[in-house]
């Protein structure tokens, strides 16, 4: 048996509900986190597994210190929080991309205007792109709200958003002027926990990636 609990952290809403079918099609005790609760803890005696359920941009958090050995959240949030964690898995769902969108007539203009606007909620990511790898000087803006606004009211140029279908950009007049990155759900480990608990994450992993492929087919 194992000494101590193995922790799960699962970002809340659509994420988890993914992530807990998959945990139940391995025999985990977890239905309960698929229930109308206020519980933010569940466990599963017989495997001494623990879920904890937390906000999306808590996870890798939860991760790296230690609180949770393994988490599953998006890439995205994984890039913006940037914090010190392997990325063991790609889960491949929850799939979109991450998209410089605006205008069509900011298309030429990406790649040779400096001092651009740019409005994101993902201010680090956005930052990373136009800074780090365009070699661009922006001016990040930060958003909690809807970011498409930001290029229609003025306040910014182009804006750094999620994109799954497109349909919001197009009613909003915007188009995908370039891809920053592919995104979908990973799978992270703690750093300390993948030494010290590295039998029971390594086959963790396995039964992951076995079950996503089947799922898949």
């Amino acid at each position: 048996m194992a000494e101590k609990y193995l922790t799960i952290a699962l970002a809340k809403g659509r994420l988890a509900e993914l992530s807990v079918e998959i945990f139940m099609k391995l025999g985990y005790d977890c239905a309960e986190m698929l229930t109308k609760t206020r519980k933010l803890i569940f466990t599963d005696e017989a495997r001494e597994v623990r879920f904890l359920l937390v906000k999306a941009g808590d996870v890798p958090t939860y991760v790296e210190y230690g609180a949770a050995d393994v988490g599953i959240v998006g890439r995205d949030t994984i890039l913006e929080e940037g914090r010190n964690l392997y990325e063991m898995l790609d889960l491949g769902f929850g799939k979109c991309r991450m998209c410089v969108c605006g205008s069509e007539e900011m298309r030429e203009k990406l790649s040779s205007t400096s001092g651009l606007r740019v409005a994101s909620k993902y201010p680090e990511i956005a930052r990373d792109y136009f800074i780090s790898k365009k070699n661009i000087n922006v001016e990040i803006i930060k958003l909690n709200g809807s970011v498409e606004l930001a290029p229609i009211t003025g306040l910014s140029e182009v804006i750094v958003d999620i994109v799954e279908s497109g349909k919001t950009l197009e009613e909003n007049g915007l188009t995908v002027l370039e891809e920053v990155c592919p995104l979908s759900a990973r799978l992270i480990v703690n750093r300390v926990s993948a030494k010290m608990e590295s039998a029971r994450i390594k086959s963790l992993v396995s039964e992951i990636r076995k079950t996503v492929e089947e799922m898949s087919e």
